[in-house]
């Protein structure tokens, strides 16, 4: 193979993200030089955070530039290597992008074992999302057996793994997440003791219900009116992990009406970035990996089929049209 493909960031959207912000390149395999490793990946991650990355202003990371590779994780093969630690056929997980293939000089690039979990798992609960789930909850949200725990975008890859987490730790996990299929698979599959829809209209009403001893701690993952609510509901010294905003990532941003309740309620609010946390990654991967070997830790995706679709299933991810984790497989 001497080409292969990639998407680049086009332009920089202008309100709602669309399918015009992206491109669809054929570029050359490049020559390896010492020290580097060529992979060809079988998948690629989109996720929410990437819709920042589209955009120029001030973040946690680096806009990504124009006219180059869209950044994310993906896992796939060695295919050559002028780097020791790296040998042709080892599976890797690297940051590389929307693209077929990449190089890299090893810098954040790990093997893993895909006799252990599927390969794909490593972007997903055995991947960031599961430590970002794992981090806020122990390090942030430190609940107590017998607490009630709130997680939103509860049927996500993020939010699904960490109401699991919750409940092996004995609280009560009450999720929110969009329609009644999610709702009944976050409660019925994932073992979650209730689940709210908040497509149904009465999002403060039910989970007022969900909740009657209020909340002692909540991962939150879309803001807005989801932590507005939550936020009704707290008990003193209460604990927030906040993970994401989803609500405003494709608009202006959505105001917080009930932030009175941080001071009433003496809650402690903290926003945090996991990828900044790495000292923790080898404990809680070890334990992600096993739990999900034993099948005490389940997990559900959507994969979108072909490079070419991965701007389409990003978009949808923006509107929760994906059910747990969103993957592309390359199969060119």
């Amino acid at each position: 193979m001497t080409t292969f493909q990639r998407i680049v960031l086009a332009s920089r959207p202008t309100g709602e993200a669309t399918l015009e912000n992206f491109r669809l390149e054929t570029v050359e395999v490049p020559a390896l030089k010492d020290g580097e490793v060529l992979v060809r990946n079988e998948y690629l991650t989109v996720d929410p955070y990437m819709r920042s990355l589209m955009n120029e202003g001030k973040s946690y990371m680096p806009p990504a530039q124009l006219n180059a590779t869209m950044p994310g994780g993906t896992v796939g093969e060695v295919v050559a290597s002028k780097n020791p630690a790296f040998a042709v056929g080892d599976k890797v997980f690297a940051n590389l992008g929307w693209t077929e293939m990449g190089v890299s000089d090893g810098s954040g690039m790990r093997k893993v074992d895909a006799g252990k979990v599927p390969l794909q798992a490593y972007l997903g609960v055995v991947g960031m999302p599961g430590m970002t789930a794992w981090y806020g909850l122990n390090q942030i949200m430190a609940p107590q057996p017998g607490n009630t725990v709130v997680i939103s975008a509860a049927s996500g890859a993020v939010g699904s793994a960490a109401g699991q987490l919750a409940k092996l730790q004995g609280c009560r996990v009450v999720g929110i997440a969009g329609g009644k299929e999610k709702c009944d698979y976050v409660v019925d599959e994932l073992g979650f003791d209730a689940c709210v829809d908040y497509k149904a209209g009465k999002l403060a009403a039910d989970l007022a219900a969900a909740t009657p001893d209020g909340i002692d701690a909540v991962f939150e993952n879309v803001g807005g009116a989801v932590l507005d609510a939550s936020l009704a509901r707290m008990n003193p010294f209460g604990r927030i992990a906040v993970c994401g905003l989803i609500a405003g990532y494709d608009g202006e941003p959505v105001p917080v009406n009930n932030f009175s309740a941080v001071l009433v309620m003496r809650l402690t609010v903290r926003g945090f970035i996991v990828g900044e946390h790495m000292e923790f990654w080898p404990q809680g991967l070890n334990e992600l990996g096993t739990l999900v070997a034993s099948g005490k830790l389940k997990y559900r995706e959507t994969i979108a089929q072909d490079l070419a679709n991965a701007p389409t299933a990003f978009l949808g991810l923006l509107k929760g049209q994906n059910f747990g984790k969103q993957l592309v497989k390359l199969t060119r």
